[in-house]
């Protein structure tokens, strides 16, 4: 079983631009990113997906220098660039993660994972109903889904969101192409944010490290946010998946 994770990143960003770089401590948020993913048990390989943007062969140097891959290819046709990412791996299941989380947890990575296979799903996710965090976010397909989604999205949404396609021909959607399910454990914690889009949310994830280190369950960073209001609340305006809102409004 090939299980390949697929990380987008890329420097440009309108709202905090080149915030994967940013450091807190001795690491970037990427390199945070990319050491909580390497403790996944169920994960083959690591990909990171960049542009071919100037700017962007930064990512790709860093990251071919740390020994993990690294691709290079649409800014926009982000379905394009996973599927050519991956293509010639003979990957089974696909994990799409995306950069501007930094504490991603690996654990929780696995248990998508492991409940994806057990239940021969084509694709599953914990952000169906949001019960998680805005920044543990899990989505796992199969490869014959990326590819089906890859032929058939034609909307600009589908393109740019890789999954869209996948999600609205999904079972749980109330499609018939995709057998789904969302993942949950009884968790209700969607209200908080452990991603980074705007500065605020860097202030948040900079306390969150600063206090707790990078090496914790995800768990302990929202138990932290509930108890400490002032954290919680910096970044609380911020709107869930306002990108995919977008391009959904601009379809």
């Amino acid at each position: 079983m090939k299980i390949i994770a697929i990380t987008q990143a890329r420097a440009g960003s309108t709202r905090l631009p080149g915030k994967i770089l940013k450091s807190i401590g001795q690491q970037t948020l990427l390199e945070i990113h990319m050491e909580r993913i390497s403790k996944s048990e169920t994960i083959s390989q690591l990909i990171v997906a960049t542009t071919v943007q100037p700017d962007d062969k930064l990512i790709f140097d860093m990251v071919s220098d740390m020994g993990i891959r690294a691709f290079r290819g649409s800014e926009n046709d982000v379905l394009d660039r996973f599927y050519q990412a991956v293509k010639g791996e003979d990957a089974d299941y696909i994990v799409r993660l995306t950069s501007d989380c930094p504490l991603i947890d690996a654990k929780l990575i696995d248990k998508v994972v492991r409940y994806t296979i057990e239940n021969d799903l084509d694709y599953c996710t914990n952000t169906l109903l949001t019960k998680y965090p805005d920044g543990q976010d899990v989505e796992v397909f199969k490869f014959t889904a990326l590819e089906a989604a890859w032929q058939k999205g034609k909307l600009k949404s589908e393109r740019e969101h890789v999954t869209p396609y996948i999600r609205n021909n999904s079972t749980f959607c109330g499609g018939n192409l995709f057998k789904s399910s969302n993942f949950e454990e009884g968790y209700d914690y969607g209200d908080l944010r452990m991603t980074v889009d705007e500065p605020q949310d860097f202030t948040v994830i900079q306390n969150l490290i600063n206090s707790l280190g990078t090496q914790r369950d995800w768990q302990d960073y929202a138990v932290y946010m509930n108890t400490h209001p002032e954290i919680s609340n910096i970044n609380a305006c911020i709107i869930r998946n306002e990108g995919l809102l977008k391009s959904i409004k601009n379809d």
